[in-house]
Formats: C-alpha cells, structure tokens, sequence
C-alpha cells in the first residue's frame, strides 16, 4: 500500500493546521514571563546530568502556579500570544527573541485532532511535521514538553527538556519518534549553553566556543529547512527516511550536548547537589588582586572559579582524546578545538613574542599581579617581583602547553623585562606565527620565541647593563678584595666607629668614604660604580643577627632551598629580637648598594642582603686582627713587656700572655685567609667562568680537526640562580649558616675580641705587680716606652696582684682553648658528614692549639 496516496486529500486539513500554527507562535503572552533567561540565577543546585525522566518530570510548584495563573487569563481573555525583543546582556551571543508561550497554555479550540481518530498515513504526516517544528526548538501539536519542564528555568534549559508524545500514535511511528526527540533536546541545550557560556565573565575561549558551537548549529537549521522542503515536495518521503537522515548530525549533536554539559558541570551549574554544596575553590588570588586594583568583578558568575581559558582547551582535549575511535567526532572537535584556541592563542603569541598580557577575564596560563611594581624592588626581601609577579596558574594549563609551561613563563618573563627597558617595541605586529594548536610550527615558535628572549635578556644584562663590571664592584666593597681604601677609611673614621652604634654619625663616616673612594692611586678611584656605595649603621650584632635568621626563617643549611627570609622592618619590630646594647660602630658597620633595574633583578635585596651578611663577618674578622696587632705593638712598646723580670713567676705569665696573644692572632688570620682564599676567591672564579658565553668556551675547547658542537647557551634563570648558589656556598662554608658553628665560633671571637681590648688593662696590672720593670734606666728610654703614667702611685711589690694576674690569664687561656677544641671536633665532624672542605679549615685552625697547656694537637687540649 502506497503510504503517501491519500496525502492530497489532506493537504488542505494539514495546510491549514500549518498556517494556524505558524499563526500561533508569532505572539507571546508577557503576563507569564516571570525573568528574562539572561538574568536566571545559577544559585538552585541539585540538577543532576543523568537524572531519569521520572525526577525531570516532578511538578514546581511555582511553574505549576504560572501555568494556572495563565490557564485562568487565557480562559478570560482570548488567546494573543506577542513575541517581545530583549533587552542587551553581557552574552553577545544570546538570542534576543523571547520565548513562545508553552502549547499546554493554548485554548481548546485551538488543541489539534486526537491521534487515534486519524489513519496511520496522517499519523505519519502529522508526526513528521510535529518533528520539524520539535528540531528547531519550538513544541508541535502532538510532542510536546513533559508537564515538568518550564523553559524559563535555566537549569532546565541547560540540560535539555523532555517531550512527550500525545497518545494515539501507532507504536512503530513512536518507537522512531521518540529515538529522533534526543536531537531536539541536545539543540534546545545548546542554544541554551551559548546563551550562558557567551557571558562575558566566562572569557574569550568560551566565546569563541560558543562562536563554533553556533556555527555548527546553523548548518544544523540548514539541514532542517532541507528536509522541511523534502517533506513538502517528496511524496515518498518518510519518517524512516527522515531518521536515515538526521543520524549523522544526531551524532554531533550529542558530541556537543556531551562536551556542553562537562564545560557546565566544572562550572557547577548543573551536577550533584554535594558538588554544588562543596567549595569550588574560589580564585582567591584575583579576588585579592581585584580589590587591590579597585575593580569589581561582578556577573552572574562571581565569586566562583569559573571555567574557561585553559581549563576548558583541556576539556576539549580531554574529550578528543576519548572518542579517537571515532572519525566522525573526532573531526567534529578538532574543529571546535582549533576554533576555541584562537583567541588563546592570540595571548600567547602577544606574550611570547611582546612580553604583554592582553588577559582581560584571568584565563591565559600565566597570572599578572599588578600590585608588585619594580619600583619596590629597593625593599623587597623576598624577590616578589620576580617570583610572583607573573606565575603560572597550574590548574588552567592546557595539556598542549604542559611540556613547556616553564619556557612559556620565563619568555614572557624575560621579555617583559627588556620591554620595560625599551628593548620591544610593542607596536610592532607579530606576524607568521601559529595560531591554532594543531599547527605543526606551534612547539617550535615556543622554542624559539624562548631563545630569543632568552640571549635579548642575557645580552641587555651582560653587555648593555655590564654585569659582570657590576659583581665586580661588589666583590671590591663587600668581600673587601684590594680593599686598601677601605683600610684608610676604617682609619680616618677610627673616631667615630669606636663610639656606641646609637651614637655615630652616619652622615660623617658617608663622607669619609666618598673621599676616600676618590682618592687619586685607589682602586676605587676607578670603579665607575663608587657612587652607588653607601654607609648605615645597623644597630643588631652579626651573631644575634645570624642567630635570629637561622632559628627563625631557615637560613641554617638543613633548609630546602637555603634562602634568607630576613626582613629588617620585621626583625626590629619583633620584641624577641632585642638589639644589642653594646655594639659599637665597627660591629655595626654595614655598606648598602644601589643596583638599577634590571640587574636588581640579579642582585635584588635577597642577594644583597647575604653580601651583607659575609661583609659583616669578614670586617668583625679584619678589626679583630687589627685589634690583637694593636696588642703585639704595646707588648713590643711597653717598658714592662720588653724588660725582663727578675721573678720567675711574672716572666713565665709574660710568656703566657705573648702566646695566647699570637695563638688567637693566628687563630684570625688563618679563619680570615680560609674565607678569603679558599672559599670565596674560589667559588668566584667559578662564577666569573659561568658568566662567560657558552660560544667562546666551546671554541676554545674545539680542535682543529672536530666541528664544534653546538651548545644551547645559558638561561637567564641559570644566572640567576647560579649567583645564589655562590653567595649560599660562600656563607655555608664561612660557617654563617649553621647553628652550632655559628655559636662555638661567635665565642671564639668574643674571647679574642675581650683578650685585645684587656691588653692595656693588663699592662697596668704588670706594672702593679714589678715597679721595677717600667722605671726608666736610659734617656732613650723615657720618651718611647715608659708607662709610668700608671705606676708612680705603686712603687712596691704586691704578690696579690700577680696572683689575679694569673688567674685573669688562666681564665682566658681556659676559655679560648675549650671553644677552640669544641670548634675544632665540630668542624672534623662535619668535614666527614657534610662539607669536606672543612678540612682544610681543620688543618688550618689547629695549628693555633699549638703552645697551648697541654700539648699540640686537638686531643691534648684541656
């Protein structure tokens, strides 16, 4: 039986129907709007992805209320329905024609024949048409929405509604007809999923995805309309053949219905209600970064970690990789993908190749804290502008970026340090570089847009900036390398250093040094950074300094990464760290140096502060030594040291004190030329080598008859890091960075520093204890080594005074010789656990054990 040979004689009910519908849908009632669908709230959770139908089909109260309300006005009034057009919202993308009212709202004169009165022909028809309209979002005669769908609920738009089929219907016609009503619902859905995910707070990739989404779409109406004209003009055409057609795009429908629904579902707009309850990991580091910019970021997504940029390429990639099985969507999504990462990759090329971040929504890989200015680089002791003023958000990093993220953040990073020194020109239109990810030159402009950024940093900081010049003149003032002007500056400024710290001039001693910096024949005088030197006081002792960093921030060498967490602001404004009450100016001594930028970004304050901290220790180490020369001259000058005695007892306490004197002065000097000669000239020269072009040591290291090989040259960060490394190695074999080292030794050297100054003190007990040792026996000697100044009013022997002689000498004897001997032990252990160099230290401190009461090496002291 020929199932379209009655069709004619129903052409005209059919026809009719038609007109009377399209007649229908142009009008909308606006008393039973309740909200505008761009302004539905995403606050109702609890919509679940793969509810059943009988959950979907539960009634609202509230849209049962609308639906009654509307029922009673349509009873009173006639039937009218308006289409009204929206107003504009942040969705560019959104449709702007309001809904049409649902078809369960219509009059009974309106409602169409009952299935089960018609043939199975106009059945098939009927249906056919009913489908037609059903695809393109909009209810027919006979398939409907279930009774629990209101389209005005976003969340139910968003998952797509369910139809229902009037009864009556033959149940092939229903069977296939119902297995056709997914496409409709995965098309209302993403109609829906445009109009949310084009918001502008979800970001440019979102859009662009909403862009590729819409586009597939119209090819989609495209084909509807096609098998409209089909239905209309072909006699033969079927409802079996109309699902022969529709399922290749009912396939990408469902693709794209499957994507939509994982980009919604990280949103935490549809999914569990346990999810929604859940803390979606708010974006506190833009919120803080909003406020501190004074910009509002609000929109119907505010305050939670949206989804977009990276995190949605992800997605998209995540899902390609799933279904590689399949041809058809795996085309269907490499497509969407290559559309969606355009717009992403116009920030990356804007970053790599310009150093700039055009990131208006927070959705590239890399993060700009604005807050962070290199203007604060002069106190900032914690190299924040490098570290955090641009990093990576690793929870939106596409997994095609994942391999070279790092290279990814330090081009940028580089580049935007030779932008700032006028090195790109921002102007400058970058062109032939990739811009989707499926291009095959995409890893490569990464690479290369590093390289380049890469040796343009190393050469603005090595060639134009002269960093190497730059270290140098460091080494000169802070590791006092040829520092003959500074041994003239602690000279003319003896005065004024030997004073409490609270009480010396600062500005005084600035002038001293600026003269004695330009003293003709110096090597200061040529230094053409002399300027940027610059004298403080800072009123904490090195040791309780130390002490106070590796107890409290991790300087000590069991710390991870060895840095110095010292803040000066903190330290004195913290009451546990009390300064110290004593310190005199050459124990507070300390140079301050002004870098510019960018190499404040080498030698930032971190660094600086750790050049410091081996400055202090090395000129505590110089006035000490001159200190105990200072007490060789008055044991050579004083009449009383020189004479000899006739007591027995006072030329051996003479002797005792010459030999502990030139131990400790033995002590110093070999401490002062370890730290010198075996650590930090050492590591510096290493330093100096790796500053050096890898292209010159590579054809100095080339024969004549080997091609050199091509080496990949050194990274900023390298540099950078190697400049830590030397200033950690520095200060970890001084001894400045562990605890027990640092005490043993700070008591060394403050019984040192107590024996010199006593020295006077000791002449005046001398002279107490033999009158006879200072009288002058010759002219020659009344002018240069009498002390009689101290000894006119003790003219006769006491033995009480050289007994207190003796025990003040046994008391420094003891002391100087139990730190030593635990220093020494400490030292050899750990030269065997942890720093062989050590051992040389070993070697050279224990020659000062010699002479000492007990024997000559480590084991015979007592």
């Amino acid at each position: 039986m020929n199932g379209h040979a009655k069709r004619p004689s129903t052409g005209t009910t059919i026809s009719e129907r038609r007109t009377e519908k399209n007649r229908t849908i142009t009008r909308e009632t606006t008393t039973i709007r309740t909200k505008s669908p761009s302004k539905a709230t995403d606050s109702h959770a609890g919509v679940k992805l793969g509810r059943d139908e009988g959950k979907r089909e539960k009634a609202r109260s509230p849209a049962q209320a609308v639906a009654a309300t509307a029922r009673s006005e349509v009873a009173q009034k006639p039937w009218s329905p308006q289409a009204t057009l929206l107003s504009h919202t942040s969705a560019p993308l959104a449709s702007r024609i309001s809904m049409p009212p649902l078809a369960s709202l219509a009059p009974s004169s309106l409602q169409p024949q009952v299935l089960a009165e018609l043939s199975l022909e106009l059945q098939e028809a009927a249906i056919i048409e009913d489908l037609l309209f059903v695809f393109m979002g909009t209810e027919g005669q006979y398939i409907r929405y279930v009774d629990s769908y209101h389209p005005l609920e976003e969340k139910e738009r968003l998952l797509g509604p369910l139809f229902r089929i009037a009864p009556g219907l033959d149940p092939s016609l229903r069977d296939l007809a119902t297995s056709m009503l997914k496409m409709a619902t995965h098309y209302i859905a993403l109609e829906c999923f445009i109009e949310v995910q084009s918001r502008e707070e979800c970001g440019a990739v979102n859009q662009a995805l909403c862009a590729a989404v819409r586009k597939l779409l119209k090819d989609y109406l495209v084909l509807i309309a096609q098998l409209e004209h089909q239905s209309l003009t072909n006699p033969e055409f079927t409802l079996h053949i109309l699902n022969l057609h529709t399922k290749p795009t009912s396939h990408m429908m469902f693709q794209l219905y499957t994507l939509a629904c994982e980009v919604l579902k990280e949103n935490g707009l549809i999914g569990d209600e346990l999810d929604d309850e859940l803390d979606d990991t708010d974006d506190f580091e833009n919120i803080l970064e909003s406020l501190k910019e004074g910009k509002d970021k609000g929109g119907a997504l505010a305050g939670k970690k949206v989804c977009k940029g990276g995190s949605v390429l992800r997605l998209i990639t995540r899902r390609l990789e799933s279904i590689s099985g399949d041809p058809a969507a795996r085309t269907l999504l490499t497509t969407v993908l290559r559309e969606a990462s355009r717009p992403y990759m116009t920030m990356l090329n804007e970053w790599l190749h310009h150093g700039g971040i055009k990131d208006p929504h927070g959705e590239f890989l890399i993060r700009e804290q604005k807050s962070i200015k290199r203007e604060e680089l002069d106190r900032d002791y914690t190299d924040a502008y490098w570290e955090k003023r641009y990093a990576i958000r690793k929870d939106d990093v596409p997994p095609q970026l994942e391999g070279v993220k790092d290279k990814v953040l330090l081009a940028g990073k580089y580049l935007n340090v030779v932008r700032e020194c006028g090195g790109v020109d921002m102007s400058k239109e970058v062109k032939d570089v990739p811009k989707t990810f499926d291009d095959s030159r995409f890893l490569d402009n990464v690479n290369s847009a590093y390289a380049f950024a890469n040796s343009s940093l190393l050469n603005l900081l090595l060639t134009t900036h002269a960093l190497p010049a730059r270290l140098q003149s460091l080494k000169h003032y802070f590791f006092l390398d040829r520092s003959d002007f500074f041994s003239y500056f602690l000279e003319l400024g003896n005065s004024e250093l030997k004073k409490p710290a609270k009480h010396v001039n600062v500005g005084k001693l600035q002038s001293l040094l600026d003269i004695v910096l330009r003293q003709p024949g110096s090597v200061a005088a040529e230094d053409p950074f002399k300027e940027d030197v610059k004298v403080q006081m800072n009123e904490i002792g090195l040791t309780n300094w130390l002490m106070k960093i590796v107890n409290t921030s991790g300087l000590d060498q069991d710390a991870p990464d060895g840095g110095l967490g010292y803040t000066p602001a903190t330290v004195q404004s913290n009451p546990s760290l009390s300064e110290d009450k004593d310190i005199v100016g050459f124990d507070a001594l300390v140079l301050d140096y002004a870098v510019p930028f960018p190499l404040s970004l080498v030698v930032s304050r971190v660094t600086l502060t750790r050049y410091q901290l081996l400055f202090r220790y090395l000129l505590s180490l110089r006035h000490l030594e001159t200190l105990l020369v200072n007490s060789w001259t008055d044991h050579t000058r004083v009449l009383s040291w020189r004479r000899k005695s006739g007591n027995a007892k006072i030329e051996m306490w003479k002797r005792r004190a010459w030999t502990l004197r030139a131990r400790m002065l033995v002590f110093v000097q070999q401490l002062l030329y370890y730290c010198t000669a075996e650590v930090i000239e050492p590591n510096w020269q290493s330093l100096m080598a790796r500053l050096k072009p890898v292209d010159e040591e590579a054809e100095k290291n080339t024969s004549a008859f080997s091609a050199p090989s091509r080496q990949v040259k050194r990274t900023v960060d390298e540099l950078m890091q190697d400049h830590v490394d030397f200033l950690a190695t520095c200060l970890q074999e001084c001894m400045l960075t562990n605890s027990k080292l640092l005490r043993i030794n700070s008591k060394v050297i403050a019984t040192c520093t107590m024996f010199a100054n006593f020295t006077a003190t000791l002449s005046r007990y001398l002279a107490a204890a033999d009158p006879e040792l200072s009288k002058p026996r010759s002219g020659s000697e009344t002018t240069s080594g009498t002390n009689s100044s101290y000894t006119s009013s003790n003219t006769q022997y006491d033995p009480a005074r050289l007994d207190k002689m003796i025990e003040i000498l046994s008391k420094y004897e003891l002391n100087f010789t139990r730190h030593l001997r635990i220093l020494l032990e400490a030292l050899n252990y750990l030269a065997a656990t942890e720093t062989a160099v050590f051992m040389s230290l070993c070697a050279r401190l224990s020659t000062a054990t010699e002479g000492l009461p007990g024997g000559g090496g480590t084991s015979g002291i007592t």
